[in-house]
């Protein structure tokens, strides 16, 4: 009996010594269809790093993290995935229609699945620019009804790390606050400039040649684009902006884009306006940014709405892309 006893405790020995040790690393693999690049780029505050698109759509690499959540780069493209020391992390999607079929499979995946499905429920659910419209109380009730939305979410989701849920449960304070700051900030400033006369530019480069200012465009009304080629929401808003800018054709109205783009980028903005056929009156701020700083832009883009004696009729215009900029132009007779 002794002897039995002591073969199996060697037994348990061995076997303990064959287990491996906690990976510390992640696994991190899948497979992408209709691929935007051969390579993927992983990129936290910390960490960057290049995977390899195989020609099939496949990769496979392995990192060494700390726990938190990661960009996901194909092409212009982007998923957020949470990624931890041990896990076996699969991505599978179609990038013809990315964040509409991105899923993952394997260690870890519950919080990437969730990461995908707050991305979508985040397009339907935010409407910031017509939020920004809304009186105290009812921006108010937005934000306290997309809280629920996203808690609601998180709630559902079971299996999840602990540090992502406090991560996520702080991301969705921080947020809160940026957006009431925000909103403070819209208000105050649309107060104090509607109505009032415009900052002015002054010589801005034309890409059709010489200069414009903007006392150069009185007698119109002047919707103003301020944006940049680096600008991916920017270059979002350019097919809405021309479609917009062909209804308003021949009507009271110009319609202007001043780039904001430093020196640096001045031929790349000029290949961009020739590339994409932009339309109106395309000027390069340069490096001047006086008029940028009297709007008190914060980010771009923004659109600006000044009447034809040259004051602010929006601060903070709605964007091409808002139908709401269509019955404001309808209620000025544009």
């Amino acid at each position: 009996m002794k002897n039995f006893i002591y073969v199996l405790l060697i037994g348990l020995v061995f076997t303990a010594c064959k287990e491996e040790a906690p990976k510390d690393y992640v696994t991190f693999s899948g497979t992408i269809a209709n691929q935007n690049s051969d390579s993927l780029l992983v990129r936290s505050r910390t960490v960057s790093k290049v995977i390899q698109v195989k020609a099939d759509g496949t990769f496979s690499d392995t990192l060494k993290v700390e726990p938190g959540v990661f960009l996901v780069y194909d092409g212009a493209e982007q998923a957020r995935v949470y990624l931890k020391n041990g896990y076996d992390l699969k991505m599978k999607l179609d990038a013809k229609a990315f964040d509409e079929t991105i899923k993952f499979e394997g260690t870890g995946a519950e919080a990437s699945n969730y990461l995908a499905e707050k991305a979508l429920l985040m397009e339907e659910v935010f409407d910031i620019e017509t939020w920004f419209e809304l009186d105290e109380t009812a921006f108010n009730e937005k934000v306290k009804e997309s809280n629920k939305t996203f808690k609601d979410l998180l709630d559902k989701v079971g299996d999840l790390d602990s540090l992502f849920v406090v991560s996520e449960q702080n991301d969705a304070i921080s947020l809160e606050k940026q957006l009431h700051s925000m909103y403070k900030q819209k208000q105050g400033l649309m107060g104090g400039l509607n109505g009032k006369a415009s900052p002015k530019f002054v010589d801005y480069e034309n890409y059709n040649g010489g200069s414009t200012s903007l006392d150069d465009l009185k007698g119109k009304y002047v919707y103003i684009d301020l944006w940049a080629t680096w600008c991916g929401p920017c270059l979002a808003e350019i097919p809405s902006l021309k479609a917009v800018e062909k209804e308003y054709h021949g009507k009271n109205i110009e319609f202007v884009s001043i780039s904001v783009d430093d020196q640096r980028a001045h031929s790349k903005w000029r290949t961009m306006v020739e590339e994409k056929q932009l339309g109106g009156v395309q000027l390069f701020a340069k490096d001047d940014r006086s008029f940028v700083t009297a709007y008190n832009v914060t980010g771009i883009p923004r659109f600006i709405l000044i009447d034809p004696q040259g004051n602010v009729v929006k601060a903070d215009a709605p964007r091409p892309s808002n139908p709401q900029l269509k019955t404001l132009f309808n209620s000025l007779d544009i």
